[in-house]
Parts: C-alpha cells; sequence; structure tokens
C-alpha cells in the first residue's frame, strides 16, 4: 500500500501529514514554486524553497504561516526527510523529494531542463517513484536554445524602432516577465506593469539580482517610451493602457505559440515560442535521468506521454490533478485599475 495517495485535496503524504501543492486548504501544504495553480490561499502552513518565500507572502498574504529551505538541505517531517531541489521553471522553483523508510519519490511540480541563465538549473534526482507534469508533452513541442530564442527577440525589437515602433511583450507576471528581462537586457531602456514590478520587489527581497527596470505609473509621458520595450501582463490585451502605448507592437510569448493555429490570439502583431516548461525532449529526458521505476504524469497532454513512456517501457500512469492554470497576478489589479 502506497504511502502516497492521490486524494480530492491534493497529493498526500499519509505518514509526513502533509500535502504536496494542494488545491483546496489543508493544515500542511509543501510548495514547489509560487504560481496560483500550484500555491493557494488557505492553508493553514507553507513549506517552501527560500526563494518562493517572498512570493508566497506577495501573492497570498504577507501574514501567512511559511517556512522554507534552501536547495539541497533536508528536513525530517514525522519520519519522512523532505528537500527542495531546483526545477528551473522559474526563480525558486523546485522538485520535492520525499524518502520514507528507504523508498524515494519526486514530485516535480512544474520543471524546465533547457538553462535560462536565471533560475537555478533543472537537476535530475533519483528515485523509485516520479510524478511528472506534461503541459507541452507532444512531439511538435521542441524549443529553440536560448541564443536563438535572444536572437529572435532582439530581431524584432530592432525591427520595431527602425519603424519608431514601441516593443510590447506580453507573458506571466511570474517567471516568464523575468525571463522576458532577462532577453532583453541591455538591448533598451524596459519599463513593467506594476504587478510585474511588485513581483520583481519580492524577488530582490530574496537577494536575488534582476536586470534593471522601470515601473510604468499610470501616468506615463507617451514620448518616454517610443521606441523602448514594455513588458505587461497578458491580462491587458486589448486594455487602454496599451492601447495609450505610442505606436506599440505586440507580441505574445508563450510556449503555445509554437502550433501556428494559436497565432488566432487576438490580433497581436508577433508570437514568440518562449516556455518556462519542458518540451517533448526535456520531459522525455528528465523522466529517464531519474531512472524511476513507475511515473505518474499529470497536466497537459497527459495520455499521450504516458502512453509513449509505457511504450519505451518505463511503466507510467495518469493521475488527474487541478495544476495547468497559471493565473496572472495581474487579473486583479488590472480588473480594478483605471489605466
Amino acid at each position: 500500500m502506497s504511502w502516497i495517495k492521490f486524494t480530492k485535496k491534493g497529493i498526500y503524504c499519509v505518514p509526513g501529514k502533509f500535502y504536496l501543492d494542494p488545491w483546496l486548504p489543508v493544515k500542511h501544504a509543501v510548495i514547489s514554486h509560487g504560481h496560483a495553480d500550484h500555491a493557494r490561499w488557505g492553508m493553514r502552513h507553507y513549506l517552501c524553497q527560500d526563494a518562493t518565500k517572498p512570493i508566497l507572502q506577495h501573492r497570498i498574504g504577507a501574514d501567512i504561516s511559511v517556512e522554507s529551505m534552501p536547495y539541497g538541505a533536508q528536513r525530517t517531517i514525522n519520519g519522512v526527510a523532505v528537500s527542495f531541489h531546483p526545477a528551473g521553471h522559474l526563480i525558486g522553483s523546485s522538485q520535492i523529494r520525499l524518502e520514507y523508510k528507504g523508498e524515494v519519490w519526486v514530485f516535480s511540480g512544474d520543471y524546465k531542463v533547457k538553462d535560462d541563465f536565471l533560475s537555478t538549473p533543472f537537476e535530475a534526482v533519483k528515485c523509485h517513484t516520479f510524478i511528472t507534469e506534461s503541459t507541452f508533452g507532444l512531439p511538435i513541442y521542441k524549443w529553440l536554445e536560448e541564443n536563438e530564442l535572444q536572437q529572435q527577440l532582439h530581431n524584432w525589437v530592432t525591427l520595431n524602432k527602425e519603424n519608431n515602433r514601441t516593443s510590447v511583450f506580453l507573458g506571466y507576471s511570474l517567471g516568464k516577465a523575468q525571463r522576458l528581462m532577462k532577453l532583453l537586457n541591455g538591448l533598451d531602456q524596459m519599463y513593467v506593469h506594476s504587478a510585474i514590478d511588485n513581483i520583481n520587489n519580492a524577488i530582490d527581497s530574496a537577494g536575488i539580482s534582476l536586470p534593471p527596470t522601470q515601473r510604468l505609473e499610470s501616468n506615463f509621458n507617451k514620448k518616454d517610451l517610443e521606441g523602448k520595450i514594455v513588458i505587461l501582463p497578458p491580462a491587458l490585451l486589448g486594455s487602454k493602457m496599451l492601447k495609450r502605448l505610442p505606436n506599440a507592437a505586440t507580441a505574445i510569448c508563450s510556449g503555445w505559440m509554437q502550433v501556428r493555429g494559436n497565432r488566432r490570439w487576438q490580433s497581436v502583431d508577433a508570437g514568440f515560442s518562449v516556455s518556462d516548461h519542458a518540451d517533448w525532449d526535456g520531459l522525455l529526458n528528465a523522466v529517464k535521468s531519474t531512472e524511476a521505476e513507475k511515473v505518474y504524469v499529470t497536466h497537459g497532454s497527459k495520455a499521450t506521454f504516458s502512453k509513449y513512456l509505457n511504450e519505451i517501457g518505463i511503466e507510467a500512469e495518469e493521475i488527474v490533478t487541478e495544476f495547468g492554470e497559471e493565473d496572472d497576478t495581474a487579473k486583479d489589479e488590472t480588473n480594478q485599475s483605471s489605466i
């Protein structure tokens, strides 16, 4: 009988008496990273990696009960050894390693195996059982190397500047925005929406340096932004703020943009395949690197990915979770905003 259970509240460690990224309120939650589908309001106590702590306090509440540990440190909870290991998904993102009576499980949360030179790179963790995401678990998904992606973005910004256009990138406030900042650093002055700036401040409080940006105030001077770079949350697509930007060229940044059909997204000028998740090869390499005897596949293309794992001799099974909807922190802010 397994000591890890898949329940209606979340993934439950029976002897440890805690949940992994639960989606309903529980007493003790061990959290992989700060995205809203993995770190939710209502837990009595949170445990996370050090860099994730200020993100949780910003997104969920400054007064929450939360403890944190550095990567690789170990804590024993009711006989279960718990440690956090880099997932490469975003700053502070972690795989959660659990060991009980000599058996090791690893819960991946969300992860990316390609180094973005901002997040701590993904670390393969050996285990008996691996719980993996499969967001982009189809062979059609294959990401560019970081330097190739950077060149694409730089070329687009250069073209826009030649045509006196302001380059506006739309990406999630946590994770995607900081990665865009890294990719675009040094090209020109970067302005970010307040929701992104607030997240940046939380990350900065953890002692992590980010590229310099300027907060985009509601009363911005259009002249100051001409030909510059602006990073906004996707929730602002079609907003009054976006319409006020001078001669804006807009780009959606998402892994879904690799599928041409997704370019139908609301009349943007460009789409770039910028993803904080592993592509098909990344998922396969990550699973194989764990040497796991059993793999549970969560959100994404789990039917295809688990079927393929079984075909190549890795025992795999689909499980139902409520992960996958990475709500953007800007939604509440922009809904209340007049800009």
